[in-house]
């Protein structure tokens, strides 16, 4: 049995635990992001992979944690295989905007304890493994896990994300003109915005009055413009459609790994303008345009370049560019194979 285990459920939680299921029996746990309920989650942790643990052949955590300490305590104890997922908080040090787990002291030495003694690392991301950050002048340029914990020498595999090509399509509809989405949830928390790149969208919808901005994932967030429309979560099939109407998808993240959000619109057909962090510039590749800076004057001249000859260039080589490096397969069958060995 995989015990799955995981902070906060999350579609990407639910379509690895769905994927697993289909060969293997999967055991998923939930952790909790409240450090009020932290001291009570690790002691009903502990016994539930007390209790589980003569059935139990791996251990699986979604991102490095306090949630993973424990696994992979049991895991070095027991001689069971233990995985943990890389995913994005749990390979950066950005103090300055409030994010990343090795900004706090014993945070951190949970997450380097995790990773320094699992059996496998599993970045979705190759930037996650290490790169030099240029885009935002007051975080570290060091950033990856390789900068964050010098001494790793856990093996690492990086297995991107994978998406459905068949579920996220291009509807072939007509689109509002000059339409431009984003997808992020929590943003109505200042901290969250920040790193989601929302306030550098405000900025955009002030400077392009007769522009349509969405946000699309947290209903309580109130924007400052009346050309930004605000749509709470939805279920994954009202999402195809809502993105079908819109052209361009802005990706202006201060952090990511691996955004899922940004290959699901590429494949809905969106022409994707992302920030130079994470994978972000290697999921757009030449489909769409790069903000190299978190400079707001670079960001209004790539905006301006938009048009619809830009969109008709570019939106099928946005679906495409997905459908061949990051498809559901590819994933699944790595995935897959690290519980058959």
């Amino acid at each position: 049995m995989i015990i799955y285990i995981f902070p906060v459920k999350t579609a990407f939680t639910e379509r690895d635990i769905h994927m697993l299921r289909a060969e293997f029996k999967v055991k998923a746990l939930a952790f909790t992001q409240s450090p009020l309920m932290l001291p009570f989650f690790l002691i009903l942790q502990f016994f539930q992979l007390l209790i589980l643990l003569p059935f139990t052949n791996h251990y699986l955590c979604f991102f490095g944690g306090w949630h993973s300490v424990i696994p992979t305590f049991f895991g070095k104890l027991f001689n069971i295989p233990t995985f943990i997922q890389a995913g994005g908080t749990d390979a950066v040090n950005m103090p300055s905007i409030n994010y990343g787990n090795y900004r706090k002291k014993w945070l951190r030495k949970a997450t380097t304890y995790s990773f320094l003694n699992c059996s496998k690392i599993l970045p979705v991301a190759d930037s996650l493994v290490g790169y030099d950050y240029h885009y935002y002048p007051n975080i570290p340029r060091k950033q990856g896990l390789r900068n964050l914990i010098p001494n790793l020498k856990t093996p690492v595999q990086v297995i991107h994300n994978g998406f459905d090509s068949v579920f996220w399509e291009n509807l072939e509809k007509e689109r509002f003109p000059y339409s431009f989405i984003t997808v992020a949830k929590g943003i109505s928390k200042s901290a969250r915005a920040k790193v989601k790149g929302i306030d550098l969208i405000e900025m955009l919808a002030l400077e392009f009055p007769q522009y349509k901005f969405t946000l699309l994932g947290d209903e309580e967030y109130v924007p400052n413009s009346k050309n930004i429309h605000v749509i709470g979560s939805m279920q994954p099939k009202e999402m195809v459609a809502i993105l079908n109407q819109h052209q361009f998808y802005l990706q202006l993240s201060t952090s990511e790994g691996f955004p899922n959000a940004l290959a699901e619109a590429m494949l809905c057909g969106c022409v994707p303008i992302g920030s130079a962090v994470g994978d972000i510039p290697a999921i757009i590749g030449n489909t769409g345009l790069i903000l190299e800076n978190r400079d707001f004057e670079k960001l209004k001249n790539l905006v301006q370049m938009v048009d619809r000859d830009l969109f008709s260039e570019k939106s099928k080589l946005a679906r495409d560019r997905i459908v061949s490096e990051f498809s559901f397969e590819k994933r699944k069958n790595a995935l897959l194979s690290l519980f058959k060995s």
